[in-house]
């Protein structure tokens, strides 16, 4: 399979968190090959969370909040982040249980963001009423041995009956999608805003993958001896094992790396997060990386919500590659959730081996969310 051209780019100088940084067209060298028509993808994600490089939020309306699945592993530091934000001025935490005292807790931390917990079915459609912006991390967690993909038979079920109370709630939020797999958790809410008869919602409905590129800029800033804040790897694909790409060619600031330690990176990349529930021995997964990078993304696009053009990296319905219908890119998010899906660009043959081997495992967990969707 190769990238194929249809996606919108752009050439001009982009405003991202707070910053300008010029788009430019370079050459990657002889080890590279055009796939995208030699132009690629705009530079510079939103800077890590609580960065000064971000700018200064200004509250902008009231936003609402939702985060379900508030009383997990993810779901509680996600809650205590977002309470954080200065542009939330209400957060409504929706569990099956514990999330009266969760918000409690929170409720004592000296924000002006109001925070309130509801549980059970009969309070979530209080709980989405007037949302702005739902998180989704509710499901249960990776254990050892366990893949994403063992999680589908759990967190499917629950991702669609959330998904469904929000199409008919708040169809015009945008939907952050961090319950695994996310490779088919998001088909899975497509389909039931289909179903739903909302129209537009596949620009809203975004998987969160922020956390493959905090784990991408986190290793390679250690690799190379940088700033973290400097660096801006973009990872495509999707979100799980060899799905997760990062392009470490198109890597900010340049580098030159080893081929064999290109590889090696690519993995350890692809496979953080069974790093971390090896790690935690049984105890738990990547619940506060999970979190932090989930408040970024959430952080962005609130921006985006107020009118800023914010980059970052997302898993949603798009026809970028061929064969697949959803796939993670870097894109423009905006008041209404992604505004622009940027091309793949210039790739390594490395890179196209990856996107190759990654798109049928796409496909299959595509297929499967769609097909349960419509049981």
């Amino acid at each position: 399979m190769t990238v194929s051209r249809t996606a919108s780019m752009r050439t001009a100088s982009m405003r991202t968190g707070g910053t300008r940084i010029q788009h430019q067209q370079q050459r990657l060298g002889d080890q590279c090959r055009s796939r995208t028509g030699g132009v690629r993808t705009p530079q510079a994600s939103s800077p890590r969370f609580g960065s000064s490089k971000r700018g200064n939020m200004v509250s902008c309306g009231a936003a609402k909040v939702a985060v379900l699945g508030a009383a997990g592993g993810i779901g509680q530091p996600l809650s205590m982040l977002v309470k954080m934000l200065p542009s939330v001025t209400e957060l409504s935490l929706y569990d099956i249980q514990g999330t009266p005292g969760v918000a409690a807790d929170l409720s004592h931390c000296n924000t002006a963001c109001k925070v309130k917990g509801y549980v059970g079915d009969e309070e979530l459609a209080a709980c989405l009423e007037g949302c702005d912006l739902v998180i989704i991390p509710a499901g249960v967690p990776r254990k050892p041995g366990m893949t994403r993909d063992d999680l589908f038979n759990i967190n499917a079920g629950i991702v669609k009956g959330l998904a469904e109370k929000c199409a008919e709630i708040c169809p015009n939020a945008i939907l952050n999608i961090i319950s695994n797999p996310v490779n088919s958790t998001v088909p899975i809410c497509n389909e039931v805003y289909k179903a739903a008869g909302v129209t537009g919602a596949s620009r809203r409905i975004l998987g969160v993958t922020t956390l493959d590129i905090v784990r991408s800029n986190t290793f390679l800033a250690e690799e190379c001896g940088v700033d973290v804040d400097e660096v801006d790897v973009p990872v495509i694909g999707g979100h799980a094992g060899i799905t997760i790409l990062p392009l470490l060619s198109q890597m900010r600031p340049k580098v030159s790396l080893d081929p064999n330690r290109i590889e090696e990176l690519t993995v350890r990349i692809q496979n953080a997060g069974t790093e971390v529930v090896e790690a935690k021995a049984g105890a738990g997964s990547a619940t506060l990386s999970m979190a932090y990078a989930a408040a970024r993304f959430a952080e962005s696009c609130l921006r985006g919500l107020q009118g800023d053009k914010v980059y970052e990296c997302a898993y949603l319905e798009s026809n970028l590659v061929d064969g697949v219908g959803y796939f993670a890119s870097k894109v423009q998010l905006g008041p209404n959730g992604c505004e622009e899906i940027f091309e793949v660009g210039e790739v390594t043959e490395f890179e196209q081996a990856g996107i190759d081997a990654l798109v049928p495992e796409l496909q299959k967990s595509i297929a499967k969310g769609e097909e349960f969707a419509k049981k």
